[in-house]
């Protein structure tokens, strides 16, 4: 026990060096600096906007837009006095997001029923998502404008009427259910807040799986490099004890890791999250997903945390061998790449696909791949599949075992040490 014991501090000590601690603290660093930096961007465009605006009509239906753009929290540099391009001229040099012209017989053309047309010119200045909000938003303002002043038509026309009624004869009451358990609410509202909620199981354990699976893989070259590898066989220690060493650090240090990378993707995540996560608040998605039974106790959050540990022992077996095929350091870098698509695959898939409704060639390949099942872990939880569940973790633990194994046989003859895969036609030798 004493001889494993050294064993598993040495390995220890071999990976969680400095380089290791100042790449998470500051992986920790990058990611709530984005999410902050995201957080402070999305607060400006959802804050009041500027905007100019050239009123060539004067009536009173056009000041009703002006007053409905201010109620929508704009604030309006009035143009007024300016020809079309001394306006664009002038809204383009300052702050304004956007020139909305109000052409001369807007109002009249409102009185008479008639179809209106107003212009606005978006100044793109960056072409992220949040630089073109300021059309969208106009473009709201505008619609429920459009909303106002048909009902008021049709009030005038049709006295005593309804005007939604007349627009919409049809009203629907929209429900939920899930297995058992039926509420009145949005279907759509459920899917982004469960989207939301899943989105960080994917991706931290894509990027540990990947990360604990180099560290293993370049670790093991390393050894047969420096030929260290041959010494610590030499070692009266069991081979079986040498894995079990290896993979017990290796899974120390990915946990860590894990956590960390946790950590710091939920502040990222927080940072450009939190007002979709208010909105969703005041439109009363959590208390219908409460109803629903739409939530994470603390048995869910460990079938989740068993799910993720299983994926992670079963990289590093994988890496485990993969290590042993590669010839030196550099070689091990290109080993990487099989365990890169294996989570990839389903992680892309997920993202763009129902792996339930995929073809059932496609269906079998994903869930041949043992990282697919902690993705389907948190949505099988919410339905109540159990089943399937139960099935993914011991699929994942067979695997795990039979890695193990022949990982095992590998380390218990001297193929460890002859062991490579070579890529290309061999050189032949001249004598």
């Amino acid at each position: 026990m004493k001889r494993f014991k050294n064993l598993l501090q040495k390995e220890l000590k071999e990976l969680v060096t400095k380089q290791l601690i100042i790449s998470l603290a500051f992986t920790v660093l990058i990611f709530n600096m984005v999410g902050q930096v995201s957080k402070k961007e999305i607060q400006k465009a959802i804050g009041i906007q500027t905007i100019s605006a050239l009123d060539q009509d004067g009536s009173a239906g056009s000041q009703a837009l002006l007053k409905s753009l201010e109620s929508a929290r704009f604030k309006i540099i009035d143009q007024s006095g300016k020809n079309k391009d001394e306006a664009l001229a002038a809204a383009k040099a300052g702050d304004s997001k956007l020139l909305l012209v109000i052409p001369a017989g807007f109002g009249d053309s409102l009185a008479e029923l008639r179809p209106s047309e107003i212009e606005t010119y978006s100044f793109m200045r960056s072409f992220s998502l949040i630089g073109a909000r300021g059309q969208v938003v106009v473009q709201s303002v505008i619609s429920a404008l459009n909303e106002a002043l048909s009902n008021n038509f049709l009030a005038e026309k049709l006295p005593g009427i309804d005007p939604a009624g007349l627009k919409r004869p049809i009203k629907s009451r929209d429900f939920v259910v899930v297995r058992d358990r039926t509420a009145e609410g949005s279907a759509n509202m459920i899917a982004g807040m469960l989207s939301q909620q899943s989105m960080l199981i994917p991706i931290v354990l894509m990027m540990i799986v990947i990360y604990s699976s180099q560290m293993v893989i370049s670790a093991v070259a390393m050894e047969k490099q420096n030929k260290t590898l041959e010494t610590l066989l030499t070692v009266p220690i069991k081979r079986t004890s040498i894995i079990t060493a290896k993979m017990f650090a290796a899974g120390f240090v990915g946990l860590i890791s894990a956590g960390v990378y946790m950590f710091a993707f939920k502040g990222f995540i927080g940072g450009i999250g939190d007002e979709a996560a208010s909105a969703g608040a005041k439109a009363g998605g959590a208390a219908l997903m409460a109803k629903l039974g739409l939530t994470f106790d603390t048995t869910g959050y460990i079938i989740l945390g068993i799910s993720l540990f299983l994926a992670i022992l079963v990289a590093l077996a994988m890496a485990m061998i993969l290590g042993v095929l590669a010839e030196d350091f550099r070689s091990a870098q290109t080993m990487i790449m099989p365990m890169m698509f294996m989570v990839m695959i389903p992680y892309f898939i997920s993202l763009f696909a129902d792996i339930n409704t995929v073809s059932l060639p496609v269906k079998i390949l994903i869930m041949a791949i043992p990282f697919s099942h902690p993705f389907l872990v948190s949505q099988n939880i919410y339905l109540g599949n159990y089943g399937m569940i139960a099935a993914g973790l011991g699929y994942m633990l067979v695997v795990f075992v039979i890695l193990v194994i022949y990982a095992a046989r590998i380390f218990s003859t001297d193929k460890i040490l002859t062991m490579k895969l070579r890529f290309g036609k061999k050189k032949t030798q001249t004598v």
